[in-house]
């Protein structure tokens, strides 16, 4: 059997990160990616937020192949004929440095792949781990087709399916409860009129995100990010809740119905769709975490359900990258011993537990929970939306004053017993 020191399985962001690490301290590294370069199967918004990873790799973002710099946030509620757009922009968000941008992951995981061969390490396309070689319990190398690999240290990265750590017990099969599906257009527009629409100055960048009625009143929400000379639109909708239609509704209309609003076709106006795209996308939260590592092996990124859905915010990468520096630290340190036992091995975890990673899905525990509440996706936006829409009409006869009208809106559907419910819930967040 061929051998090599560390074996990454996968060439995303996580398993990228591990093996530039690796590679940048003379390790013997194979990354094994299926696509035909990395970045071709990975279909991310995508936004990147940079913030959290100054102290992970900081040689590599200052010449990272970003599009943009997010200067403006934006959150649209919808409900029928209605919408209302809350807009925020601060010069905080980018200085004195951005603390996101926007990213095309061909481009992004294609240059991270070229760093890692620049360091040393191996980069190999088009090929499909079938399974993982155990001897008990442990993680010896990898089987593709005919060819079998052997290694110290296996890098788990596959991706949120997770179908080859599945197979060997590594982890749970992927429920529906805990997953939603993405729907993903890139859709080519001149830079200009980017900067026009969403009222930005040159090179500045903006994220949109849109709930209510774009998901019928099912777990999920649309999603916008401006690129150099592009935009990615796209929606996002839980599994389950689309099985539990009693209808015959396929779950990528939803994005074609949101292209056809009133309120999104200015937005696309004049492009050309480059590319369609759709994913998997795991929303379980710290609770669907699985263990992260054991006798020869290491799980990273998306296959260790390594991201974040926090309702305004949505990251994935970042904890991707952090995941992969910090199973490289800890190959690392095992190598001095030449002990890759889950013993060795266990200082990923304590890295992963003082690292933002695991603090902020632990901070945000309650959301999964929270958001099977459907009243955050239908009688939400559209009690926020009507209000405005009655506090801004000016009908025939007289007007009422204006806290007579809010009072009686808020007091139509917010001052119930569901509200209160509501709102118990809503401060564990």
């Amino acid at each position: 059997m061929e051998r090599v020191e560390c074996i990454v399985v996968g060439g995303g962001l996580a398993g990228l990160a591990a093996a530039y690490g690796l590679a940048s301290e003379g390790v013997e590294v194979m990354l094994l990616e299926r696509g035909d370069y990395p970045g071709s199967k990975n279909v991310t918004g995508g936004r990147l937020y940079t913030s959290a990873l100054q102290e992970v790799y900081p040689e590599l973002w200052e010449e990272a192949p970003f599009e943009r710099p997010v200067m403006r946030e934006l959150i649209t509620l919808m409900a029928e004929g209605r919408q209302v757009t809350l807009e925020i922009a601060a010069d905080s968000f980018t200085v004195p440095k951005p603390q996101s941008y926007t990213v095309i992951r061909a481009k992004l995981d294609r240059w991270l792949a070229d760093k890692v061969t620049e360091k040393g390490g191996m980069v190999v396309t088009n090929i499909l781990v079938d399974t993982l070689i155990k001897e008990g319990d442990k993680v010896i190398g990898i089987r593709a087709g005919e060819d079998e690999i052997g290694a110290d240290v296996t890098i788990i990265a596959e991706g949120v399916l997770g179908l080859v750590s599945e197979a060997a017990g590594l982890r749970d099969k992927p429920a529906a409860a805990s997953h939603a599906l993405g729907y993903k257009e890139v859709i080519e527009l001149p830079a200009g009129v980017i900067e026009d629409r969403w009222h930005l100055n040159s090179g500045e960048g903006a994220a949109q995100l849109f709930m209510g009625s774009v998901t019928m009143g099912m777990m999920g929400g649309g999603f916008l990010y401006t690129n150099k000379e592009s935009v990615a639109l796209g929606i996002v909708v839980g599994m389950d809740w689309m099985r539990r239609r009693p209808d015959d509704l396929e779950s990528w209309q939803l994005l074609d119905g949101l292209k056809q609003l009133p309120q999104i076709r200015p937005l696309i106006a004049g492009g050309t769709v480059a590319e369609y795209s759709a994913h998997a996308i795991a929303e379980g939260g710290i609770a669907k975490v699985p263990k992260l590592l054991g006798d020869g092996y290491l799980m990273t990124g998306d296959a260790a359900g390594l991201s974040l859905n926090a309702l305004v915010t949505v990251r994935g990468m970042d904890f991707a990258i952090a995941s992969g520096y910090y199973a490289a630290r800890a190959v690392l340190e095992a190598r001095k011993t030449g002990d890759f036992s889950a013993a060795s091995l266990s200082c990923y975890q304590t890295c992963l537990d003082h690292s933002f990673v695991l603090q902020d899905l632990r901070t945000a525990q309650a959301v999964p929970h929270v958001m099977e509440n459907p009243r955050l996706f239908d009688h939400y936006p559209d009690a926020v939306t009507r209000l405005l829409e009655q506090v801004f009409t000016i009908g025939p006869g007289p007007t009422k004053r204006l806290m007579s009208t809010v009072f009686r809106g808020v007091r139509r559907d917010f001052l119930n017993v569901a509200t209160l419910k509501d709102a118990n819930q809503f401060r564990k967040l």
